[in-house]
């Protein structure tokens, strides 16, 4: 206790808590991308305003937080006005040839929001300390469509 009857609370008490980014306001990156074998128009190339959600596990660190919120928005951002393509996709070598080469981001598997979801919630892992637990992370496509990991 301290004075007047307040509580001092420790806040880094080892408890775990879940810190979540883009809740309400998710956050937004355009990105274009295609499904090279679809049968469908999403074989053409085109973009989305994808919306990105992420819940972040773990032990509140010294700083006060669980992470930093620009740590993952910086992970994030680096797909921002990029095209994203499987590897093997004869764009890659397209964009490579025009000399835009650094606007593509080649994935193993091709580029649905599902697979943003994993590749995106790998990548956030791999930026965090060892005191997160867990991380989630949401991606829409549209508003109708949206994959979680």
């Amino acid at each position: 206790m301290t004075r007047r009857g307040q509580r001092r609370l420790d806040a880094t008490g080892g408890e775990e808590r879940t810190l979540v980014v883009g809740g309400d306001r998710p956050i937004r990156i355009s990105a274009g991308h295609r499904l090279q074998h679809h049968d469908g128009k999403c074989s053409r190339p085109h973009g989305h305003n994808y919306e990105v959600r992420v819940e972040v596990t773990g032990q509140i660190r010294e700083e006060g937080w669980v992470v930093d919120k620009g740590d993952i928005t910086a992970v994030i951002s680096e797909w921002d006005h990029m095209f994203l393509l499987e590897r093997g996709d004869p764009l890659v070598e397209a964009f490579e040839a025009s000399g835009d080469g650094d606007a593509v981001v080649v994935l193993e598997r091709p580029p649905t929001a599902e697979v943003m979801a994993v590749v995106l919630e790998r990548e956030l892992r791999e930026a965090f300390p060892e005191t997160v637990s867990d991380v989630a992370v949401a991606v829409s496509e549209t508003s109708e469509l949206r994959a979680t990991y």
